[in-house]
């Protein structure tokens, strides 16, 4: 074997799924097509709430907080949300070009010990009961026991193993261009509606800019070039001006297709990122959902990998992952379609925009575009949870006092190691052996009585609960005797082994 998993793709979704997987001590193989290391495309530029708390649950937000520039609340289709009020450390957004985002990643995965090779590509893949082949551009093969594709919308990897991937076709041209402005707008975020179209101008660094402007009802070809004289004739014709635009970065094209694939997982070969899903960039959330793809599965990868998974654990990240896209694709056709410069839609817009004002629809909506409010399917008895609302859910970053007194610690700082957690705030009767290996018993006192769960509401604080990897909350009590931890220990945790202490 040349690694255990080979990742194909070097982007976001590639980079923290490979830090996943090496900190669970998985021998990881990173190829990028990519010959350099840092690129001037850029397509994502910002993290929401929930991607910061999954870098924060790793001990690594802090230097995107150091290189990022936060943005009060999100939008959806450019109506303000405000997220103030949310129950997260992060209520806003933080405006950080991939480029960055994908350089921090990249040396988190290097200092981890993940090997990285570029330029590489993969044009051949076969697999067999034991693992995956891989065909390489330049000739060769490399072989892991598993392979995932998190190689963007156009992956030879989901067309190698035959995955369909059913969707929408395009209906509108969007152009992109990162450029210098001598006229900018006053605003940092700039977005507005005209009757030719739309025309959004971000400030990510001092002196340039990112102009996207969007024409419907026109799909240009594949082939037809993107110039700055074509960016800026776009924007003379929506906006009446070109803001002084000169010196252009980058510049780039993209519609409104939506497509998924209809399976995450064939055999041992997965997909993730934009490999799996592809949609408008409405609300910002494209790089968020494959982030958050990879800290979902890599964990459960490398359960499999490592031999401890229980039946079915894998498959579960389809299960849930799936919906999610779906979820994504569906609030960003409609936040396109709210868009539209006609005047149906500028009269549905009023009524929407006074809707959002409610705060029932705010949180809503804001839940959704910052996934804060995701919620896996594992209660109904599914794999021993049972039935108490706070599992399926994110595990809120609560302020927890030791039992021996010492200094309070956050629950996020307990996810440091990537390992689950069975956290006592007083309702576990007796030591649970078995499971010290992969899971690490915490006792504390917790001084909050309720929780806020953003899509829940407030729900009183447990007794005890058991804490995914991935943050998400697999079992809970309310009170000693309440619910059988063994059982949802055996069902996420698999065989027990050893002695579990605290």
């Amino acid at each position: 074997m040349d690694a255990e998993v080979i990742v194909v793709g070097g982007g976001p979704t590639g980079l923290m799924l490979a830090c996943e997987l090496r900190l669970a001590g998985v021998d990881v193989l990173v190829v990028e097509r990519r010959g350099a290391r840092v690129s001037a495309e850029a397509r994502a530029g910002g993290m929401h709430a929930r991607t910061m708390e999954v870098l924060d649950q790793r001990g690594m937000l802090e230097p995107f907080l150091a290189a990022g520039r936060p943005m009060q609340g999100a939008h959806f289709s450019a109506l303000p949300l405000d997220l103030s009020g949310f129950a997260t450390r992060y209520p806003y957004l933080l405006m950080l070009l991939q480029t960055k985002i994908e350089l921090l990643l990249e040396e988190r995965a290097l200092e981890l010990g993940v090997r990285l090779r570029r330029p590489v590509e993969v044009v051949g893949l076969r697999q067999d009961e034991a693992g995956v082949d891989v065909e390489l551009d330049g000739g060769g093969w490399l072989r892991g026991e598993y392979v995932v594709g998190c190689d963007g919308g156009r992956s030879r990897v989901r067309k190698l193993a035959g995955v369909g991937f059913p969707g929408t076709g395009a209906t509108l041209t969007a152009l992109l261009g990162d450029v210098e402005l001598a006229e900018p707008p006053a605003e940092p975020i700039f977005q507005e509606r005209h009757d030719h179209g739309t025309i959004g101008v971000l400030s990510f660094e001092p002196g340039w800019f990112r102009v996207i402007t969007t024409e419907y009802d026109r799909v240009a070809g594949r082939d037809e070039p993107v110039t700055l004289e074509t960016l800026r004739e776009a924007c003379v014709k929506i906006a009446g001006t070109d803001f002084g635009m000169r010196r252009p970065r980058w510049l780039s094209r993209f519609g409104d297709a939506a497509r998924q694939a209809e399976r995450y997982r064939v055999g041992r070969v997965l997909l993730a990122g934009d490999a799996a899903h592809v949609h408008f960039p409405a609300g910002g959330q494209g790089l968020n959902l494959g982030v958050q793809d990879a800290v979902n599965l890599g964990w459960k990868l490398a359960a499999t990998v490592r031999g401890w998974a229980p039946e079915g654990l894998l498959d579960s990240y389809h299960a849930e992952r799936h919906p999610v896209g779906a979820r994504v694709l569906h609030n960003t056709r409609a936040q396109s379609a709210l868009s539209r410069p006609d005047a149906q839609t500028t009269a549905l817009r009023e009524v929407v925009g006074g809707l959002v004002g409610v705060e029932a629809v705010n949180d809503l909506l804001g839940g959704m575009v910052t996934a804060l409010d995701v919620r896996y399917p594992m209660a109904d008895g599914h794999r021993g949870a049972g039935d108490h609302p706070l599992i399926g859910v994110r595990m809120p970053d609560v302020d927890l006092l030791p039992l021996d007194g010492g200094a309070p610690e956050r629950a996020f700082a307990l996810l440091r190691a990537g390992r689950g957690v069975l956290l006592d705030l007083g309702a576990l009767d007796g030591v649970h052996d078995g499971w010290a290996d992969r899971v690490d018993l915490v006792r504390a006192r917790c001084p909050a009585r309720t929780w806020a769960i953003p899509g829940v509401g407030r729900v009183p604080a447990p007794g005890a609960v058991l804490i995914r990897p991935d943050g998400h909350i697999a079992w809970a009590a309310r009170a000693q005797g309440d619910g059988d931890v063994r059982a949802a220990l055996n069902a996420w945790f698999g065989v027990p082994a050893g002695v579990l202490t605290g």
